[in-house]
Protein backbone atom coordinates (compact mmCIF):
# COMPACT_ATOMS: atom_id res chain seq x y z
CA UNK A 1 0.00 0.00 0.00
CA UNK A 2 1.69 3.53 -1.02
CA UNK A 3 1.91 5.71 1.69
CA UNK A 4 -1.33 8.12 2.47
CA UNK A 5 -1.69 12.05 1.70
CA UNK A 6 -4.37 14.11 3.27
CA UNK A 7 -7.08 15.31 0.08
CA UNK A 8 -9.58 17.89 0.79
CA UNK A 9 -13.14 17.52 -0.54
CA UNK A 10 -16.53 19.38 -0.39
CA UNK A 11 -20.25 19.68 -1.10
CA UNK A 12 -21.43 21.06 -4.67
CA UNK A 13 -21.80 25.04 -2.66
CA UNK A 14 -18.60 24.69 -0.83
CA UNK A 15 -20.17 25.07 2.51
CA UNK A 16 -19.37 21.20 3.75
CA UNK A 17 -15.77 20.73 3.81
CA UNK A 18 -13.97 17.60 5.02
CA UNK A 19 -10.40 15.79 4.55
CA UNK A 20 -9.78 12.54 3.87
CA UNK A 21 -5.71 10.26 4.33
CA UNK A 22 -5.91 8.19 1.09
CA UNK A 23 -3.27 6.66 -0.91
CA UNK A 24 -2.21 7.62 -4.24
CA UNK A 25 -3.62 4.53 -6.08
CA UNK A 26 -7.46 3.82 -4.95
CA UNK A 27 -10.56 1.68 -5.47
CA UNK A 28 -13.97 2.86 -4.86
CA UNK A 29 -17.01 0.86 -5.07
CA UNK A 30 -19.93 1.98 -7.61
CA UNK A 31 -22.80 0.75 -5.29
CA UNK A 32 -26.33 -0.36 -6.88
CA UNK A 33 -28.45 0.24 -4.04
CA UNK A 34 -31.67 2.38 -4.32
CA UNK A 35 -29.81 5.48 -2.72
CA UNK A 36 -26.50 5.23 -4.39
CA UNK A 37 -27.88 4.15 -7.55
CA UNK A 38 -29.88 7.78 -7.62
CA UNK A 39 -27.36 9.94 -5.84
CA UNK A 40 -24.63 8.50 -8.15
CA UNK A 41 -22.16 8.32 -4.62
CA UNK A 42 -18.80 6.55 -5.11
CA UNK A 43 -17.56 4.75 -2.09
CA UNK A 44 -14.39 5.52 -0.02
CA UNK A 45 -14.22 3.65 2.96
CA UNK A 46 -11.95 4.96 5.84
CA UNK A 47 -11.95 4.44 9.20
CA UNK A 48 -12.71 7.37 11.65
CA UNK A 49 -8.99 8.58 12.17
CA UNK A 50 -8.10 9.05 8.37
CA UNK A 51 -11.55 11.34 8.29
CA UNK A 52 -11.80 15.29 9.78
CA UNK A 53 -14.84 17.11 9.02
CA UNK A 54 -13.56 21.14 8.60
CA UNK A 55 -16.13 23.43 8.02
CA UNK A 56 -19.77 22.93 7.60
CA UNK A 57 -20.86 20.79 10.04
CA UNK A 58 -23.74 22.18 11.48
CA UNK A 59 -25.17 22.75 8.40
CA UNK A 60 -25.51 18.55 7.85
CA UNK A 61 -28.86 17.00 8.31
CA UNK A 62 -29.33 13.24 8.50
CA UNK A 63 -31.92 10.75 6.69
CA UNK A 64 -31.86 7.27 8.22
CA UNK A 65 -33.60 4.28 6.37
CA UNK A 66 -34.71 0.43 6.92
CA UNK A 67 -32.26 -0.64 9.56
CA UNK A 68 -32.21 2.74 10.38
CA UNK A 69 -27.51 1.78 10.80
CA UNK A 70 -26.46 4.12 8.42
CA UNK A 71 -26.09 7.87 8.59
CA UNK A 72 -26.92 9.38 5.36
CA UNK A 73 -25.45 13.04 6.04
CA UNK A 74 -26.49 15.34 3.90
CA UNK A 75 -25.57 19.77 3.25
CA UNK A 76 -28.61 21.55 3.82
CA UNK A 77 -28.00 24.43 0.99
CA UNK A 78 -27.10 22.44 -1.99
CA UNK A 79 -28.03 18.35 -1.17
CA UNK A 80 -25.19 17.07 -1.62
CA UNK A 81 -24.13 13.89 -0.13
CA UNK A 82 -20.27 14.10 0.58
CA UNK A 83 -19.77 11.21 3.10
CA UNK A 84 -21.98 8.97 5.55
CA UNK A 85 -21.77 6.48 8.26
CA UNK A 86 -22.38 3.35 6.44
CA UNK A 87 -24.30 0.52 7.56
CA UNK A 88 -21.15 -1.77 6.28
CA UNK A 89 -18.77 0.15 8.78
CA UNK A 90 -20.32 2.39 11.46
CA UNK A 91 -16.82 3.12 13.61
CA UNK A 92 -15.59 4.67 10.21
CA UNK A 93 -16.88 6.83 7.38
CA UNK A 94 -17.63 6.40 3.61
CA UNK A 95 -16.43 9.09 1.11
CA UNK A 96 -17.93 10.28 -2.28
CA UNK A 97 -14.79 10.01 -4.58
CA UNK A 98 -17.06 12.65 -6.41
CA UNK A 99 -16.63 15.39 -4.19
CA UNK A 100 -12.59 14.61 -4.46
CA UNK A 101 -10.55 16.42 -7.12
CA UNK A 102 -9.42 13.09 -8.79
CA UNK A 103 -6.46 14.46 -10.35
CA UNK A 104 -4.74 13.60 -7.13
CA UNK A 105 -5.18 10.57 -7.64
CA UNK A 106 -2.36 8.58 -9.61
CA UNK A 107 -4.29 6.04 -10.40
CA UNK A 108 -8.59 5.09 -9.74
CA UNK A 109 -10.12 1.73 -9.75
CA UNK A 110 -13.94 1.55 -9.65
CA UNK A 111 -15.29 -1.63 -8.93
CA UNK A 112 -18.78 -2.74 -9.02
CA UNK A 113 -20.56 -3.34 -5.28
CA UNK A 114 -24.17 -5.38 -5.39
CA UNK A 115 -26.22 -3.86 -2.54
CA UNK A 116 -29.56 -4.36 -3.79
CA UNK A 117 -28.32 -7.36 -2.58
CA UNK A 118 -26.67 -5.95 0.42
CA UNK A 119 -26.96 -8.85 3.43
CA UNK A 120 -25.75 -11.55 0.65
CA UNK A 121 -22.50 -9.14 0.06
CA UNK A 122 -21.72 -6.90 3.00
CA UNK A 123 -18.48 -9.46 3.79
CA UNK A 124 -17.42 -8.07 0.37
CA UNK A 125 -17.26 -4.57 1.79
CA UNK A 126 -14.96 -5.73 5.07
CA UNK A 127 -11.70 -5.45 2.44
CA UNK A 128 -12.25 -1.84 2.24
CA UNK A 129 -12.42 -0.60 5.40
Amino acid sequence: MSAEHWHDGACHCGTVRFAVALPDDITASECNCSICAKTGFLHLIVPRDRFVIKAGEDNLTAYRFNTKTARHLFCKTCGVKAFYVPRSNPDGWSVNLNCLDRTEFSNITIEPFDGRNWEANAAALAHLA
